[in-house]
């Protein structure tokens, strides 16, 4: 990973800012408080933003709404860029997160984000879900707070250490397998408890089996029985039934006999039907004596009314063709008013443009009236003519009315005279129908008889079906008690042989049960006595290693930056023990440079420790060391340029406000404030 340029906007003391590393070494150089560690912090923050108990209000600028840090970094050959905003509200928190990948972009989630991160820089996944731990400790550590790990408590420091080189995993087996060897003593006493009565269910289980059988046996007399029972019930049944089509019988003759008597009233009412016809035939026939129809007469009447039709319709055409003229005569009155007023107000001929002379227009005008009038005496006479046409047309309406009664008079003695014959033919009609009725009749009660006869000797089958049917019923009384008797003993011998099926299930489970007593208190066994023994065997070996390589590290980083007086080392705790001539210096009695070199020195072992532990991650290119030089001599000064000289990383940036330290390198970046404004220089 190589950092290539970091954008700020509202972060701390800057308002605006852009920033570009080179490949190499590099220094952030400035007086103390001049924002230079405020450059990292933004850098840290683009890559995994807020951190737990981290306050996004230590970024953001003092009342300001909004803030971003963009952060241009190269990996593997990529070009990513990352952007991270925060925002002011009830308190600060982050916002916007986007990436770029090359010319991909894409707006993600805070989480997502650094997820991708981790990935890109090929972080083990465990380290998701922890703070920055192996960003601190291989790239970006404050000097301070490696100073506060080497005074940490002992068991604190170790935990730290065991998260920065992934190997907390078997303090976790360890206090993961107490909580299961916990768990299965647990479980052995539950188990122990579940089977402690597997005796006792056995010989409950025997005596259950033992009920069964002699129910059973008792059920086999009770089935034969009821078999018995049942072909009683049946034969009764039988009987029953023959009674029963005797008794269906006997209702068939008595439905026949009830339709005969429906048949009867209806040839009756039919009878008394025909006659009131015939009568009323009669007095039809009666009431159309004497009527006469002249065919001579009627055919006169209708031949008048053609011919006063035809001159009634000459008279409506004359009619139409006086509306037409008069209708015309009133177009022309209207046309010539028209012309005559606009004739009265012209000035000049529209067809020659010459002025039209007064009296010329008056003989016009008078041409037009004189039109006028004669058009409205031809109106006049024609009204005349025209209301003796309406009148003579209303005398034929009433003529032709007149005629037209007397015609319809003819027609209808006509039709009266016509169904005379007709109601004649009917009445014989009649007469026949009514002999034929009255013959049904005398057939139809003879038959109604003969059905009442029948259905009353059919009559003593109802009471001896009454008798059959209480037989019936104590028959099925008897089977039924027998039945319930049965059905109890059944469920008896169900619920026993349930409780038997339950037992023995249960019997099973405790067998189950007994088994896996066994095989739990094997587990537990083994796991307390043999694997976490082999888990703490395991890890001192890990962790000697990794002291025994950090101690030879430190020890040589150590004797860059001090004289050969001192000889160093780190004890099981990883603390580091500081001998001169033969005896211990406690580290609180060290001078300020002292501690410093050895923060730094504990600093730049861990360092390669967990790039040589970790071999693949992005970010061994990179180291940061922010004041590494704290408290230091102008001696200890000069053994900087050894120590950066033998730094094997692509890009080192340093953060000093020692001048001297600044020819160490090979760029030089400074910072200044302007009021509380912070000020980029490149150099």
């Amino acid at each position: 990973m190589i950092i290539r340029k970091v954008k700020l906007k509202n972060i701390r003391s800057y308002e605006e800012a852009e920033i570009e590393f080179p490949e190499g070494s590099v220094i952030l150089s400035g007086d103390i408080g001049s924002g230079k560690t405020s450059v990292l912090l933004a850098i840290e923050f683009a890559l995994f933003g807020l951190q737990p108990g981290q306050k996004g209000a230590s970024l953001l600028r003092t009342n300001k709404e909004e803030g971003s840090v963009t952060l241009e970094f190269e990996v593997d050959g990529k070009q990513i860029v990352l952007e991270r905003g925060l925002k002011r509200g009830k308190s600060v928190t982050q916002s916007t997160a986007s990436l770029r990948v090359d010319d991909s972009i894409k707006n993600l989630s805070v989480t997502e984000l650094k997820n991708f991160v981790l990935s890109l820089l090929n972080y083990p996944k465990e380290f998701a879900k922890k703070t920055n731990l192996l960003y601190k400790f291989t790239v970006y550590t404050p000097q301070e707070e490696m100073k506060q790990i080497i005074l940490e408590d002992p068991e604190v420091r170790l935990d730290t250490l065991r998260h920065i080189f992934g190997i907390d995993k078997y303090k976790r087996i360890k206090e993961n397998t107490d909580l299961i060897t916990s768990k299965l003593r647990e479980q052995a006493r539950e188990y122990t408890g579940m089977i402690k009565d597997i005796e006792e269910k056995k010989s409950s289980l025997e005596k259950e089996k033992l009920n069964v059988k002699s129910l059973e046996e008792q059920q086999h007399e009770n089935t034969g029985k009821l078999n018995e029972k049942k072909s009683c019930r049946e034969k009764i049944e039988r009987e029953i039934k023959q009674i029963e089509d005797r008794i269906e019988e006997k209702k068939r003759y008595e439905q026949a006999e009830e339709k005969t008597r429906i048949m009867l009233f209806a040839k009756q009412e039919q009878i008394r039907s025909l006659l009131r016809d015939k009568l009323q035939l009669e007095q039809q026939i009666k009431e159309s004596e004497g009527l006469v129809f002249d065919e001579k007469e009627f055919n006169l009447l209708l031949e008048k009314v053609s011919e006063l039709e035809k001159s009634q319709e000459q008279e409506n055409k004359a009619y139409v063709e006086i509306l037409g003229k008069i209708n015309s005569l009133k177009s022309k009155i209207s046309e010539s008013e028209k012309l005559k007023g606009q004739i009265s107000v012209l000035k000049m001929c529209p067809t020659c443009f010459q002025t039209v002379d007064q009296s010329y227009k008056q003989n016009i005008l008078r041409k037009f009236e004189e039109d006028i009038m004669m058009s409205d005496r031809k109106i006049s006479e024609l009204d005349k003519e025209k209301q003796k046409i309406f009148d003579k047309t209303s005398a034929f309406d009433k003529q032709i009315a007149e005629l037209e009664k007397k015609i319809e008079q003819f027609k209808f003695a006509k039709i009266k005279l016509e169904a005379l014959e007709e109601k004649k033919e009917r009445i014989a009609s009649k007469e026949k129908q009514i002999i034929e009725v009255n013959k049904d009749i005398e057939m139809l009660e003879k038959q109604s008889l003969s059905l009442k006869t029948s259905a009353s000797e059919l009559g003593k089958y109802s009471t001896i079906f009454e008798n059959k049917s209480t037989e019936l019923r104590a028959a099925l009384n008897d089977e039924k008690s027998c039945e319930i008797m049965i059905a109890t003993s059944n469920k008896e011998i169900e619920m026993l042989k349930s409780d038997i099926e339950s037992i023995a299930k249960e019997i099973l489970e405790k067998e189950k049960t007994k088994e896996k007593l066994a095989s739990t208190t094997e587990m537990e066994d083994w796991l307390s006595n043999k694997f976490t023994s082999l888990v703490s065997f395991a890890e001192r070996n890990v962790m000697f290693k990794l002291r025994e390589e950090f101690s030879k590290l430190f020890n040589e980083w150590f004797n860059v930056l001090v004289p050969d007086t001192f000889t160093t080392a780190l004890d099981e705790d990883f603390t580091p023990i500081i001998e001169q001539q033969d005896f211990s210096l406690d580290y609180s009695f060290l001078s300020g440079g002292e501690r410093t070199a050895v923060a730094l020195a504990y600093r730049l072992a861990l360092n390669q420790v967990i790039n040589s532990l970790l071999s693949r991650i992005k970010t061994r290119d990179l180291i940061i060391l922010d004041e590494p030089t704290d408290g230091f001599s102008d001696q200890q000064l000069d053994k900087m340029r050894d120590v950066l000289s033998q730094l094997n990383a692509k890009q080192l940036i340093l953060v000093s406000h020692e001048q001297k330290i600044e020819s160490f390198v090979e760029n030089v970046i400074r910072f200044r404030k302007e009021g509380n404004k912070t000020v980029v220089e490149h150099k």
